[in-house]
């Protein structure tokens, strides 16, 4: 008798058990980041080369709006997205009421858009709305099926020659791997091109971070624009 094949990794997500995590968590930076407060520099420095080598095109008038998705306590909002530029309101996505908090009580009120306190499967950007909308060590929460659904509606959300940014961690081997300690996971890199081909995205620009301690994921990003 011919066993079944294993259930793929993001069967095993859920929502529930992903909230009661990063809800026990302290809302700080290190919390942030595992216990990892150290990478921060460095991870905010490789985004912000990143995000120097892009084909952005800022819109002429207005404020630049720029969506920080599970942005957490805003570190990335605080060391990289308001500093892009004057013009920069960056609005927030983020179900843990506690983390939107401490980032209000940190950041000052006028680099600050909109506060969204849901999921981003529950997201909807507004269309032709963002300059860049950044996701960054989040999408591991959703599904396949959702995280497509999600970056298509982000494709639909930035405006002409705007961006939608990915960067996550790589499973290292030939599969995605399911963290039963927040309920995510961890996708490899044809799965996520795979994903982006779903979601009506190409990848403009890719690299992976450098400087990271050794011992973690390989971590990787994504400059993607609508096909």
């Amino acid at each position: 008798m011919m066993s079944s094949p294993p259930a793929p990794a993001d069967a095993s997500i859920d929502t529930q058990k992903q909230l009661a995590y990063w809800n026990s968590i302290d809302a700080t930076p290190n919390g942030m980041l595992g216990g990892f407060e150290q990478v921060s520099r460095v991870d905010i420095q490789g985004s912000r080369n990143f995000l120097a080598k892009l084909p952005l095109r800022k819109p002429s008038t207005g404020a630049l709006r720029i969506a920080d998705c599970g942005a957490g306590i805003g570190r990335i909002t605080k060391n990289l997205l308001t500093k892009l530029d004057t013009r920069a309101v960056v609005d927030i996505v983020e179900p843990v009421q506690k983390f939107t908090d401490a980032l209000r009580a940190d950041l000052p009120a006028e680099a600050i858009g909109t506060v969204f306190n849901v999921g981003l499967a529950d997201w909807t950007p507004e269309p032709g709305a963002y300059w860049i909308i950044w996701n960054q060590w989040c999408v591991g929460h959703l599904t396949d099926a959702e995280l497509a659904a999600y970056l298509r509606r982000c494709g639909e959300g930035v405006v002409e020659g705007g961006i939608v940014v990915v960067k996550e961690n790589l499973a290292g081997g030939e599969g995605d791997e399911y963290d039963e300690t927040d309920s995510s996971v961890t996708r490899t890199d044809g799965k996520f091109r795979a994903v982006f081909k779903e979601a009506g995205l190409r990848v403009v620009r890719t690299e992976v971070q450098r400087g990271m301690p050794a011992g973690l994921y390989a971590v990787r990003s994504y400059a993607l624009q609508a096909v």
